[in-house]
């Protein structure tokens, strides 16, 4: 018995600390070792470049008023705009502030027409459109010196198996810590040592995984996102079973040895009550036929 419950024993043990969700498994910038893989030193960031169905947000400023209204929806301020397309009416007004890069990669500005902004990063389309609208506009009397700003306003990134939705980067260079911080972090109970990144870049999709715990995942090709980027995360075995905490696993191992050995008690009063029975049984037959000879 003893040795049944010494092997019942060290089995719930190596279960319920395999299943336990410890620190080292949920926290980050942790040193390379043996379990967190250490990455070389590929970091590299290239500004976004201008893609078919990206929407781009145009503004020119201009001392003319005139030109203002006619290349700014109505006259509105960037703020004002800025405001409407964040708010809740951007529905309304996302075409109106916007233009679309259509399928032939160009946008269809007023008074230039069509565009070819494809591949472009936001700053280059700036430049382009200063210098068409320079070329329009410097023939005008009193013409003034104009500016352009470009934003591109539709990038998000996309997580899935848990905090699963649609987020938007909110900013030119977005790492992998604040995207999901933007998420709600991953809870205790999802893994963080094989994140995997679906990215698409120039028509061809890769799939990468990478330890998030890793603290050289900041020198890496992992730590800034792109836009597009789909991050799948899936849950830490053991997850069902909801062991988090040490002084679980103890409980939890107690409880499971004590009812174990409550049931084995029983059990075997149960066989040694059958094998006294029917043992006296035999033997009391055994001497009356002795007896009879």
């Amino acid at each position: 018995m003893v040795k049944l419950r010494n092997i019942l024993f060290f089995a719930i043990v190596s279960w319920a600390l395999s299943s336990c969700v410890t620190a080292r498994k949920v926290n980050y910038m942790q040193k390379p070792d043996k379990q967190i893989p250490s990455y070389t030193d590929t970091l590299s960031f290239e500004d976004y470049k201008v893609r078919i169905g990206d929407r781009l947000y145009i503004y020119v400023y201009s001392l003319d008023e005139k030109i203002m209204k006619m290349y700014n929806a109505g006259g509105s301020s960037s703020s004002q705009m800025r405001q409407q397309m964040t708010g809740g009416g951007m529905n309304s007004s996302y075409d109106l502030y916007t233009y679309l890069v259509d399928e032939e990669g160009t946008i269809d500005f007023p008074t230039i027409g069509k565009l070819y902004v494809q591949n472009l990063t936001s700053r280059q389309v700036k430049m382009l459109l200063e210098e068409e609208l320079s070329k329009l506009l410097q023939e005008i009397p009193g013409y003034s010196t104009i500016s352009v700003e470009v934003h591109i306003v539709n990038r998000s990134f996309s997580i899935i198996g848990a905090q699963s939705g649609r987020y938007p980067i909110t900013k030119e260079k977005m790492t992998i810590f604040e995207a999901l911080a933007l998420a709600g972090d991953l809870g205790e109970f999802n893994s963080r040592k094989e994140v995997k990144l679906v990215r698409e870049r120039n028509g061809v999709t890769t799939i990468k995984t990478f330890d998030a715990r890793s603290e050289d995942i900041v020198n890496s090709e992992y730590y800034y996102i792109e836009p597009n980027d789909i991050i799948y995360i899936r849950q830490i075995p053991g997850y069902s079973f909801g062991i988090n905490h040490v002084t679980t696993v103890i409980g939890v191992t107690a409880a499971t040895i004590s009812f174990g050995v409550f049931i084995y008690t029983i059990v075997q009063t149960g066989i040694n009550h059958v094998k006294k029975h029917y043992g006296s049984g035999s033997n009391s037959g055994s001497s009356s036929n002795t007896g009879g000879k």
